[in-house]
């Protein structure tokens, strides 16, 4: 009997979940604050060092001098800057949405100590005699800008020009901003057409004030910047910039714009592959689907996340691990379907059986994320806080969501007789009583005998690796500056350049330029390179020489030696722990012949994709290694299902008599996943070609990374790992000879 009741649930909860998307979808997405590289910026790694001898840079120390940074800030008028404290005495800026990069870093960099000193450079006066927050911009009478400044002592500032005026006809008082003792020296500076100093003014008589002037050639823009340093106070220590990175605002426009219009075709494509696939319950996932980018955006705004273009990246590959989770249900229940059970039944038997896959592929990517956040940089902690939130998501909405919605129509016996619905064909329908065993259930791919042809897959790859260790010997890997530090400098311009004519304006403004490539198809951009870090005054006079002529601010990164020695150590460790992480989970959950078999198959994934970028000498950035972490990701995803289909089987045989019973198992276990494999790897590699076709050319290197990756993964999965712990398993024979399986076990202990 049909329970329409059970129907008009379900449009009720798609009209429910429209009508939220409808109205709430946009002002939350509004609210999501962008990373600079979607709206231009610059990011700074600061290294805190003592102002004077003998200073300790403890805690309070750094907490002041964030809460400094924090006043200049203010002063540029950014919405919400994010300061923060890092290992080793660092502290690292970003600024997002800062259209004048030249003013916020002179802003931010000027140490603002303040000092009045007379024609020996003796101090006279500094900072502690104003009054905090004193300074303010005023005109002369000569119509000119000037700063005033309050002072604490009226008296004090009386007996100070009261010296100065008796050193006629040596009668200055010079105004200094960051005076550096045993450098600078007013004899040498008041020779120079831009000397140093602020101002020198003759002091011909005692001033009794509480107020003194600052006079010199002020714009009114130059005034009101220096009273906003003078009012955010000196820094209490000295910083120095190791590592920076800023972004045009137009560059990371044009990027956001790209990368969402490549995730809405991404995921249109996934949701028409499903469709396609699956039918009915492919229709389900695409509203789950539609359910986890909407709370992926919901709870990233809750959070206060940043939103990166790395960022992005892992929300739209994060529908491929959403995805995967509905495949793995879905051919559960066919398969149950084709055995000859109810709907009813195969639902609850599937989604029985796919529970422990799911569970154990997500919390394997999961330690992959974790990884990420603690090893990773400020870009790749944005990419792995989302992966980690798209896995958590992508859990309840494909295990929770959509079963949920199933139920609804499974219960209403609507779809009872209508296995066409399930993309389940009557000739494929066996009689239940006459399935014996499920391990001789047919698949497509019975004809195929992997384990058999395993040595010509391992030397195949045994000669990939060959190739990649030559390879490294001879050329290396093209290393960005995020490893070998230096400059990098993205030219950018609304028509085609020319790389020649690129390396003549560097050459005109005295940079040599190390090498220079094109960045993406249209020859619109130009990544230089050079040795050596850009200093503050280098940078800001090439990003106005570079937007003088293209009209477009450039994206100037430099990084010093420190910090590329740091990246390299910290993705030696993402990658070491990584592994770790997923053997010791492997053994709990399976045995240690399947953990060092994934270990061995990750290891070859991610040499091959390092041999790949040798050779193409594609820029090896640090988000090649969120690129990398993510393929270890998926590919344990692959083989965690093969593997736990394994142990499925294993039980199910009972006993293991023969050699063949082991590669028998194998075998049978990778077609009856091959094909959830496959199409899983279908849609990941169908939103990653969106990326590269349609997304931002700044994260092609990292989406070239994973396509290729996640080819070799499926590979690895299935012709690498499963082989190799047919190999240990077989050593296993030889040694114990004929074994129980563990149901088997459990049986004669009584427990099952």
């Amino acid at each position: 009997m049909l329970k329409k009741g059970r129907i008009f649930t379900f449009f009720a909860i798609v009209m429910a979940m429209l009508i939220l998307f409808g109205f709430t979808l946009k002002p939350i997405a509004e609210d999501i604050k962008l990373g600079l590289d979607l709206q231009g910026g610059f990011e700074v790694l600061y290294q805190v060092e003592p102002a004077e001898k003998g200073q300790v840079i403890d805690d309070e120390a750094m907490k002041a001098t964030v809460s400094a940074l924090d006043k200049r800030v203010n002063a540029l008028g950014v919405n919400e800057p994010n300061i923060t404290i890092e290992e080793n005495n660092q502290i690292r800026v970003q600024l997002a949405g800062v259209t004048d990069q030249e003013k916020a870093r002179e802003i931010l960099s000027t140490e603002a100590n303040l000092t009045f000193r007379d024609y020996q450079d003796n101090v006279v006066l500094d900072g502690q005699d104003l009054v905090e927050g004193g300074a303010s911009v005023g005109i002369n009478n000569k119509n000119q800008y000037e700063i005033r400044l309050e002072l604490k002592d009226a008296d004090k500032f009386g007996q100070v020009t009261s010296q100065i005026a008796a050193l006629a006809p040596n009668n200055q008082m010079i105004t200094w901003l960051d005076f550096e003792e045993g450098v600078d020296s007013y004899a040498a500076e008041k020779t120079k057409a831009t000397p140093k100093f602020i101002s020198d003014p003759f002091v011909a008589e005692t001033i009794n004030s509480d107020t003194a002037t600052i006079s010199g050639n002020f714009t009114k823009e130059s005034a009101e910047d220096l009273a906003d340093i003078l009012n955010a106070g000196a820094l209490p220590v000295k910083l120095t910039d190791i590592y920076s990175t800023s972004v045009g605002a137009q560059f990371g426009e044009q990027a956001l714009h790209e990368t969402v219009l490549a995730g809405i075709i991404a995921l249109l494509l996934v949701f028409a592959f499903m469709i396609y696939f699956y039918r009915f319950p492919g229709v389900l996932a695409a509203i789950t689907l539609s359910a986890y980018c909407y709370f992926m955006i919901l709870i990233f705004e809750k959070i206060n996340g940043v939103l990166t273009l790395p960022g992005i990246a892992a929300l739209i590959l994060g529908i491929g691990i959403a995805v995967d989770a509905n495949i793995i249900s879905d051919e559960r229940i066919k398969d149950e379907l084709k055995k000859g059970r109810s709907v009813k039944a195969a639902f609850k038997e599937g989604n029985k059986n796919s529970l422990s896959t799911i569970i154990d592929a997500h919390v394997t990517t999961f330690i992959v994320g974790v990884v990420l956040f603690i090893f990773g940089t400020s870009s790749v902690k944005g990419f792995a806080t989302m992966l980690i939130i798209s896995i958590i998501v992508g859990f309840c909405t494909a295990v929770f969501g959509t079963r949920a919605i199933m139920a609804l129509w499974v219960r209403s016996n609507f779809l009872d007789k209508r296995l066409g619905w399930w993309n389940v064909k009557e000739k494929d329908v066996m009689k239940l009583k006459d399935v014996k065993n499920d391990l001789d259930i047919p698949t497509r791919f019975d004809r195929l005998d992997f384990i058999k042809h395993g040595r010509k897959f391992f030397t195949a790859s045994a000669i990939v690796t060959v190739v990649g260790i030559v390879a490294l010997l001879l050329v290396g890997l093209n290393t960005s500056i995020d490893f070998s530090s230096g400059s990098r400098i993205q030219v950018n311009a609304d028509n085609k350049l020319e790389i020649s004519e690129v390396e003549k304006k560097f050459d005109d403004m005295g940079l040599k330029v190390e090498d220079a490539v094109y960045a993406g198809g249209d020859h619109k951009s130009v990544i230089v390179r050079t040795k050596g870090v850009l200093s503050k005054e280098e940078v800001n006079k090439l990003t106005a020489e570079l937007d003088d002529t293209y009209g477009q601010n450039p994206n100037i990164s430099t990084v010093s030696p420190t910090v590329g020695k740091a990246l390299a150590q910290n993705a030696f460790k993402a990658v070491l722990f990584a592994s770790i992480g997923i053997v010791v989970y492997v053994t709990l959950r399976f045995e240690w012949r399947m953990a060092i078999a994934a270990i061995i198959s990750l290891l070859h994934d991610a040499f091959f994709i390092v041999t790949v970028f040798s050779i193409t000498r594609l820029e090896v950035d640090v988000t090649f290694i969120a690129a990398v972490l993510t393929i270890i990701g998926y590919s344990i995803n692959d083989t965690i299902v093969t593997f736990d289909r394994i142990r499925e089987n294993m039980h199910k045989l009972g006993r293991v008599r023969t050699k063949d019973d082991i590669s028998r198992i194998a075998n049978i276990s990778i077609r009856q996943t091959l094909k959830r494999s496959i199409n899983t790897v279908v849609t990941v590699i169908l939103t990653v070609l969106a990326m590269l076709i349609f997304g931002s050319h700044a994260i092609f290197n990292f989406n070239f990374a994973l396509l290729v990756g996640l080819v070799i993964g499926m590979y690895s999965s299935v012709l690498i790992a499963v082989p190799t712990w047919v190999f240990f398993k077989k050593r296993e024979f030889d040694k114990r000879g004929p074994f129980k399986t563990v149901k088997e076990r459990r049986s004669e202990e009584g427990t099952v």
